[in-house]
């Protein structure tokens, strides 16, 4: 399902922070399956205003953090397993470890999705300290960059600062590696965006970490997404 090849075959930018665009992950034909059966079951809403940085968008489990256990398996295409299961071997580890030099091998990993619908957005940060990688996967089959909804990698925290542009499109991700300076930030989308910015990130955390996307005990109600407009 994954051309791990991709992830080797060239190394890291290092500035302002290592960080790296790779592309062409998959097959034609997975690619569409993906993104045709993206899934649309048990989200739930994610948002705050007014702290560090703004965010709103909605989230959903697929690989439990630090278990390895895929979440809500049954409401999963056979697509969406198969990359699950993709996710969670050794050998997607070990490519990303030889990408960044960082041995990931045993690091607590969790892999959430999400939709960004109309006046979704994640303002400008560096991850928290607790996470050593990043992953990010994109699965929209068509993406006008006009709509918002991209990933902007940033060289301070000025949301105009921009050094690259990757757009949500489907075979796209984006590595990177967490400093004090990784800045980075999804633009807003429109308020008319005809359909939502699909994403999944793969976090590698340092040894004890504890998910904030799920907390133990969270009885944050799910639902199914509905897309702005169908």
């Amino acid at each position: 399902m994954l051309d791990l090849t991709r992830l080797n075959q060239q190394p890291l930018h290092k500035q302002p922070f290592y960080w790296g665009q790779i592309d062409g992950l998959y097959s034609a034909e997975d690619a569409a399956a993906l993104a045709t059966t993206y899934p649309h079951d048990a989200f739930k809403r994610v948002y705050g205003y007014g702290g560090e940085k703004d965010y709103e968008y909605q989230a959903r489990q697929l690989v439990e953090m630090g278990t390895g256990r895929i979440v809500h398996e049954q409401g999963l295409s056979p697509a969406w397993r198969q990359l699950a299961q993709a996710l969670i071997a050794p050998a997607y580890r070990l490519a990303l470890s030889t990408l960044t030099d960082i041995d990931l091998r045993t690091a607590p990993m969790e892999v959430n999705v999400f939709h960004y619908g109309p006046k979704a957005c994640l303002g400008p940060h560096p991850d928290l300290s607790d996470k050593l990688v990043t992953h990010i996967l994109y699965f929209n089959q068509s993406w006008n960059i006009e709509d918002g909804g991209c990933l902007n990698i940033l060289r301070s925290a000025n949301p105009q600062d921009v050094v690259a542009v990757i757009p949500p499109l489907v075979g796209n991700s984006a590595v990177l590696v967490r400093t004090d300076d990784s800045w980075h930030c999804v633009s807003q989308v429109v308020d008319d965006c005809p359909t939502s910015r699909r994403s999944m990130t793969v976090t590698f955390y340092r040894p004890g970490s504890l998910s904030s996307m799920w907390p133990a005990g969270d009885q944050t109600p799910l639902h199914n997404y509905e897309a702005p407009h169908g």
